[in-house]
């Protein structure tokens, strides 16, 4: 991981760690990456999802690619997967999204794709952060080296729609579905996708005023979702997060079928059909021990790699596997597409739902839930703090203890977050109160630890 990119991009509070002359700079340092690689004036195409941030950033962002040479074509609010998609599609150079996904409103994000709508290699982003980084002044472009932006560029958000609604092949009638936008950038795109079908779909949550994202709402809040999908007799509730590229669901019951249950659905069915590449889901190490119980009882391989979508689909790609994702709600068809995309995996489950003619819960209940634990332990953002945590030898004692405690029945992971200043413990165990005491336990230890 480098110095400003972790697993998902450069993340920061805005106006304290992320700034607008932080993304004039990063501007300037893709552009010059891009005109360094391709020999010539690079195009880029920009998204962002509704912050109050997010327009100070895109503007920063765009001075700064022009400034150097570069191009633009700003498609506004959309999903993250759109701007993958759209620069394969307009043949870019690269695509860059400004979101920081789940996380509230004060944080954002830049999240940058190279031309095939893929995330930029370590050696790209080693580049870029040198060029940023560095002290050196950076020469400006003039006269008509200048870059330039592009205008109307509303038709490219309904090709993604459209290419979104061609990946299924049922027309969803019968359903009553509810979705909740997260007051993000799916509330630009989903109801005119959902629109496309014959399924009765009502809408929470898509009435974005910059600071209400993900507030209460979303793929990270389900409970507003829950409540009315039971109160309101819809078959299922569709949750999104931020900027779009997880997605959640909930059954009829009020029950949550995480990113676990969504790839065990639709790797069934794929299996079923003979389409599952190699036979193989790719996950992370945080799966629930429920997804690897059902691997077995399917017989469905299992590969997990470690926490981050870029990994899982390293891997997909590396062994053309077609299906992977996180418990998190990141799922990844590579047959359709180069990154996780809310809508899509949205779209594969409820066509999955419509043809089984079985209620959601029934759907899901292939794959189990074991009690999981998970604590959020808030560390320093400096000083090398989570670094200096995770190599503690006293750690490493204590994670072991306590694993030699469970016997067997349960697992422990502790991870520093990529994205944001957190220490993640989680324990899975026999019994709910188990997981818990064994997580509070290492949450206490690390707190004792002082660096």
């Amino acid at each position: 991981m480098g110095k400003l990119f972790g697993t998902d991009g450069i993340r920061g509070v805005v106006g304290e760690n992320l700034t607008a002359d932080m993304a004039y700079r990063v501007g300037q340092a893709v552009g010059m990456v891009l005109m360094e690689e391709k020999g010539s004036r690079p195009t880029v195409v920009i998204g962002k999802d509704t912050r109050i941030s997010s327009d100070m950033l895109e503007s920063a962002l765009m001075a700064g690619i022009c400034d150097v040479g570069g191009d633009v074509k700003p498609v506004g609010t959309i999903p993250t997967p759109a701007v993958a998609y759209l620069t394969r599609e307009e043949q870019a150079d690269a695509g860059i999204v400004i979101s920081a996904s789940h996380n509230p409103y004060e944080h954002n994000g830049i999240k940058v794709f190279n031309g095939q709508g893929c995330k930029l290699s370590d050696e790209l982003e080693e580049r870029i952060e040198e060029k940023i980084l560095s002290k050196q002044d950076i020469p400006h472009k003039t006269h008509g080296e200048i870059g330039r932006r592009h205008h109307g560029m509303r038709q490219l958000k309904r090709d993604y729609i459209d290419f979104v609604a061609s990946t299924v092949d049922n027309d969803l009638a019968g359903l009553r579905i509810l979705v909740d936008c997260a007051n993000g950038a799916a509330s630009s795109t989903a109801p005119e996708l959902f629109g496309r079908f014959k399924a009765h779909t009502v809408f929470l949550h898509r009435t974005p005023d910059g600071v209400n994202i993900n507030a209460g709402c979303g793929s990270t809040h389900l409970d507003d979702l829950a409540e009315k999908v039971v109160t309101g007799k819809y078959d299922i509730g569709v949750a999104f997060d931020g900027d779009a590229d997880r997605c959640l669901l909930v059954d009829e019951t009020g029950g949550m079928i995480d990113g676990d249950k969504v790839m065990a659905v639709c790797a069934l069915d794929l299996k079923r059909r003979g389409m599952l590449r190699g036979n193989t889901i790719v996950a992370t190490v945080m799966s629930n021990l429920g997804l690897h119980e059902f691997c077995r009882n399917y017989g469905i391989d299992l590969v997990c790699t470690n926490v981050g979508d870029r990994y899982v689909l390293e891997e997909m790609l590396r062994r053309d596997f077609r299906i992977g994702g996180e418990q998190s709600g990141h799922t990844i068809f590579t047959a359709l597409e180069t990154t996780g995309d809310g809508q899509v995996t949205a779209l594969q489950f409820l066509q999955v739902l419509s043809k089984s003619g079985q209620r959601a819960s029934e759907l899901a209940s292939v794959c189990a839930t074991y009690p999981q634990v998970l604590v959020n332990l808030e560390v320093p953002h400096s000083g090398g703090v989570k670094e200096k945590i995770m190599e503690s030898p006293e750690l490493a004692e204590a994670v072991k203890r306590e694993e030699d405690a469970l016997a067997g029945a349960g697992r422990i992971l502790v991870r520093a977050s990529g994205t944001e200043a957190l220490i993640r413990v989680m324990v899975e165990a026999k019994t709910t109160e188990i997981a818990k005491n064994t997580a509070h336990k290492l949450v206490d230890f690390i707190k004792s630890l002082k660096f």
